[in-house]
């Protein structure tokens, strides 16, 4: 019987990731990436970047837990090698071919800046253009880290080929303390934000490599194959979702009101206790929530369901684009920049989404689909 509320939580996810773009792009608290701000932090205080506390600390986590619990639920039905065949396509292709095809176009702004001060002047076309299809990987390092996953998983099945792993956790969740266990993982899930590199430059490959956190993200999205895959584990979780959400609540408060104006992407912050405090529980509390209140689908639901992959493939050049010619090119009031960018990327994202779907080879390079 398929869980909807993985679905139905995977595409509530990929909406707010594209919103939380939309406020990143203009963020002025030193975030990496984006255009920029409309002043100087403190002596402009830009109360709507609050977006990015509120959910950087769990979205992606929680991806990747989902991403780890339909792994396994995919591998009980079918060949891993059919599996990983299907998941090179559908994952590796958009994040390599994709770049040549559709990408690039991302990239041309994400280096608009640095060639209007002449720093590309004399390089050769195709030098430039394979420049920008690299610069234009953007928030498809997260399909990248999700094909490397998947193929150490298979690696991780071998080394385990009875299970034992997931057998011993299914074992602990029936147990008497099986919801404590499943909060004190925590622990690991504070482990994991430990193996950044500090101080990192973010232009440097200790900052891209604070972007991928594979490790951390490994962590997770093996956390989901050996422990939330479980029925019971998602049980417990159900039966505890409002004290799981009211205590993720109340430590993004303090979180928020202690630490804002912060770079809340810096190695310091993510590795601070109360941000993996509130990443973990958040993390806890929507799965919870989900899986206790919308474990069902609807006709709007089924298609973002389907969507929800190509809308996160598609949507940055969307915020990329209007978002720079409308903060470089019009004089246009803050409020209105924001309103107008996150109406462009909840309407145009789709529309990008249904042209290139139709269009048989470009729609296997963008998004790794046949038909």
């Amino acid at each position: 019987m398929r869980k909807h509320w993985i679905d139905n939580l995977r595409w509530v996810t990929v909406l707010l990731v594209l919103f939380y773009h939309v406020i990143y792009f203009y963020n002025n608290k030193g975030v990496f990436g984006g255009i920029g701000g409309f002043g100087e932090y403190p002596e402009y205080k830009q109360y709507q970047d609050v977006v990015m506390y509120i959910l950087y600390p769990w979205f992606m986590p929680l991806l990747f837990l989902l991403a780890g619990i339909s792994s396994r639920f995919a591998l009980v039905k079918r060949p891993a090698k059919e599996w990983f065949r299907s998941r090179t396509r559908k994952l590796l292709v958009p994040a390599t071919i994709g770049l040549l095809v559709f990408q690039w176009m991302t990239g041309y702004f994400n280096t608009v800046v640095a060639a209007r001060t002449g720093a590309f002047d004399g390089m050769p076309l195709v030098g430039r253009y394979l420049l920008c299809a690299v610069s234009g990987t953007g928030p498809l390092w997260f399909i990248q880290d999700l094909w490397l996953f998947s193929l150490l998983l298979l690696v991780i099945r071998k080394l385990d080929a009875k299970d034992k792993l997931y057998n011993w956790w299914g074992h602990i969740s029936q147990g008497k303390g099986g919801i404590v266990w499943i909060i004190l993982l925590g622990v690991v899930f504070w482990a994991g934000e430990q193996l950044i590199i500090h101080n990192p430059r973010p232009e440097s490959a200790d900052g891209l490599y604070n972007l991928y956190k594979p490790l951390f993200y490994l962590i997770t999205f093996l956390l989901g194959y050996f422990v939330f895959a479980h029925d019971a584990v998602q049980e417990r979780l159900r039966q505890a979702w409002i004290p799981l959400l009211g205590v993720a609540f109340a430590s993004g408060v303090v979180l928020i009101v202690t630490t804002f104006g912060q770079d809340n992407t810096s190695p310091q912050y993510l590795c601070s206790p109360m941000n993996c405090f509130y990443g973990w529980f958040a993390c806890l509390g929507m799965m919870a929530w989900f899986a206790a209140r919308f474990d069902r689908t609807s006709a709007f639901a089924g298609y973002m369901s389907r969507s929800s992959f190509g809308l996160y493939i598609v949507h940055y050049l969307v915020i990329a684009s209007i978002g720079y010619m409308m903060k470089l090119y019009t004089q246009l009031p803050p409020v209105a920049m924001y309103i107008i960018l996150t109406v462009a990327v909840f309407t145009l994202s789709p529309l990008i989404y249904e042209l290139i779907r139709r269009i048989p080879f470009i729609r296997w390079c963008v998004f790794g689909e046949k038909k």
